[in-house]
């Protein structure tokens, strides 16, 4: 396996720079089949206002035959754009409006509200023809092609099958009402709409999975560009901080889970807390499981107590501990005296030998 090959699933900082690229999942058929299906509930809910409105404006054209109004062919005109363009509000005005919303949300949904201008900057690199034939027979222009014709075929198949249907209707809508004609015609139409919305949801169905894996792959990564990654965030000073934050939570952690296993808890009352552990025969000395300060004191002598672990006051011991040693280490010399007469006090209340 070559050096540089790709193979490896991209970092959560890799998927955020290519974010801030404008580089995201998404669907452009997901967004058209979600402006398909607006377009028909909107249009479905209307459909008795737009009939009117159309059998409306039939009524005024044929009103005008025979007829001329004062100021002649040009005040027809006047008055015809007019009734046409009120038809025309009032039938698509709010389709087109909930269509443009849902085509928006449905994209929004895909980006998760990303709003980049990086991909409007030129790049010269597609200008090189090179690039432009090897994308021209790339694996993603193939399936765009092949995804494009099997829409066509399957646009023509459906109207052909709305043709052959409607032809068969159309005589009995000649003995209707005006506005009931139009509904019924309009009702026509729009089972077209959903089965082509039908149809085309199947189509992006699988065309979200094969961009969501070709995003994917896109985003995969080699092996030495992960160490490369590694290498400019260990020295970037906000992930260091955050490692260490993260390193003293766990260390942390590790102590308080500690605490339980401890002997004794020496303390000053509020401001500082050591758990010491002596085990005779393993330990050469009483060792340090946890120590800590302020808040984190009380919560050393909360899990004491809520453990059964003794907690002794002494504030000049607790000091005393708590500037000398280290958590996992022995205490100094010094201390051996004063943390003995601790331990021995301990033992005879719990009427128990130091554990060996």
């Amino acid at each position: 396996m070559a050096a540089g090959e790709k193979t490896e699933k991209a970092t959560p900082k890799r998927r955020r720079d290519e974010r801030k690229k404008g580089n995201v999942l998404m669907s452009r058929d997901v967004v058209a089949v979600a402006t398909l299906f607006a377009s028909y509930v909107t249009l479905r809910i209307g459909l008795p206002l737009m009939a009117e409105a159309m059998a409306a404006l039939v009524r005024f054209c044929i009103g005008l035959v025979g007829s001329l109004p004062t100021g002649g062919a040009s005040a027809i005109g006047t008055e015809l754009k007019a009734q046409s363009m009120m038809a025309l509000a009032r039938s698509v005005a709010l389709p087109l409006l909930i269509t443009i919303l849902a085509a928006v949300a449905a994209t929004f949904a895909q980006t998760r509200l990303l709003v980049s201008f990086e991909a409007l900057r030129p790049k010269f690199s597609r200008l090189n023809p090179l690039q432009g034939i090897k994308r021209l027979f790339s694996l993603k222009s193939i399936i765009e092609a092949f995804k494009g014709v099997l829409k066509i075929a399957i646009l023509l198949f459906l109207i052909y099958r709305f043709v052959e249907g409607a032809l068969l209707k159309f005589a009995q809508y000649m003995n209707m009402d005006l506005a009931r004609s139009i509904q019924s015609m309009l009702e026509l139409g729009l089972g077209l709409l959903l089965e082509v919305a039908a149809a085309f949801l199947v189509i992006s169905f699988f065309d979200y999975l094969y961009q969501w894996w070709e995003f994917e792959r896109q985003l995969k990564m080699s092996k030495q560009e992960i160490k490369e990654e590694y290498k400019q965030m260990e020295g970037d000073p906000q992930i260091k901080g955050k490692i260490k934050e993260l390193q003293r939570r766990m260390a942390r952690s590790r102590m308080m889970q500690a605490v339980p296993g401890a002997d004794v808890v020496i303390r000053n009352p509020t401001h500082f807390a050591v758990a010491l552990r002596y085990r005779a025969g393993q330990d050469a000395a009483p060792v340090v499981v946890a120590k800590g300060q302020d808040a984190l004191a009380l919560r050393i002598v909360a899990v004491a107590e809520q453990s059964g672990v003794a907690v002794v006051e002494n504030k000049p011991l607790a000091r005393a501990l708590y500037a000398s040693a280290e958590v996992g280490q022995m205490i100094p010399a010094e201390q051996y005296g004063p943390v003995a007469d601790v331990l021995v006090y301990i033992y005879k209340l719990n009427h128990k030998k130091p554990v060996g």
